[in-house]
């Protein structure tokens, strides 16, 4: 049985779900949690701070960074022309930036650096840059995994400490997981033409082996995984709120 979709979130290809689609709803709610996860294990979170953060990461991960993929390969195969993706990816970097810039001046000059380093990383994984030395899966860890987290920390805390690395360090090891389970997902729903075998146990019985097969414990991983992340990062802010 082939795999006709090319992510299990994607809609059906045409129209507005094509706009759904690009921005990878569970993957970017989840890289979203750390944002709210860095941001809760601060002494301190100013909600204020905290949606400024939020509407960058969205603008700079859930927008641009997906549109650059898009362009560069169309992976996703949507109908979204050039010029608009071209857009989507300058329009999300710059509105990440400003929003970071206008930050500067209550969280202080070294919110500077990550204003730089945001950017690179979000242009160098998706257009693979710099001979592809981002686009690694300990690049995709650090850029869309620890990076959020140590930001959002810094910007309610003005500082970075042991907590923040150990917080990053475990945003590292669960973005390294979506990376290790989507990468062969992705092959199977993208690559992968036919898949055709059994497996015989130790029993004597025999089973089929196919792509969906192969698929679904992979998927099954990512769902649950997409759920978990942001529900963890509710649980903080409500522990934080109430």
């Amino acid at each position: 049985m082939s795999v006709a979709r090319r992510a299990f979130y994607a809609a059906r290809p045409g129209g507005w779900r094509d706009w759904w689609t690009l921005l990878h709803p569970p993957y970017t709610a989840w890289h979203l949690s750390y944002v709210v996860i860095g941001a809760t294990l601060a002494p301190h979170t100013d909600g204020v701070r905290l949606l400024a953060t939020l509407l960058a990461f969205f603008c700079a991960v859930g927008v641009a960074a997906h549109a650059l993929d898009e362009l560069h390969g169309r992976p996703l195969q949507t109908s979204i022309s050039t010029g608009w993706l071209v857009a989507l990816g300058a329009g999300g970097l710059l509105i990440a930036c400003a929003l970071g810039v206008a930050g500067v001046t209550t969280v202080g000059l070294w919110l500077l650096a990550f204003i730089v380093i945001g950017p690179l990383l979000v242009v160098g994984y998706n257009v693979e840059l710099f001979h592809g030395w981002i686009h690694t899966d300990a690049g995709f860890a650090a850029a869309w995994g620890s990076f959020p987290v140590l930001t959002a920390y810094f910007v309610q805390a003005e500082r970075l400490d042991v907590t923040a690395g150990l917080a990053a360090a475990a945003a590292f090891a669960f973005s390294l997981a979506q990376r290790w389970l989507s990468t062969p997902a992705r092959s199977l729903r993208r690559r992968v033409a036919h898949v055709d075998g059994t497996v015989t146990m130790y029993d004597g019985s025999v089973h089929d082996l196919n792509e969906r097969v192969l698929l679904e414990p992979l998927e099954r991983a990512l769902v649950a995984l997409s759920w978990a992340l942001p529900a963890l990062a509710l649980a903080l802010t409500v522990a934080r709120v109430f």
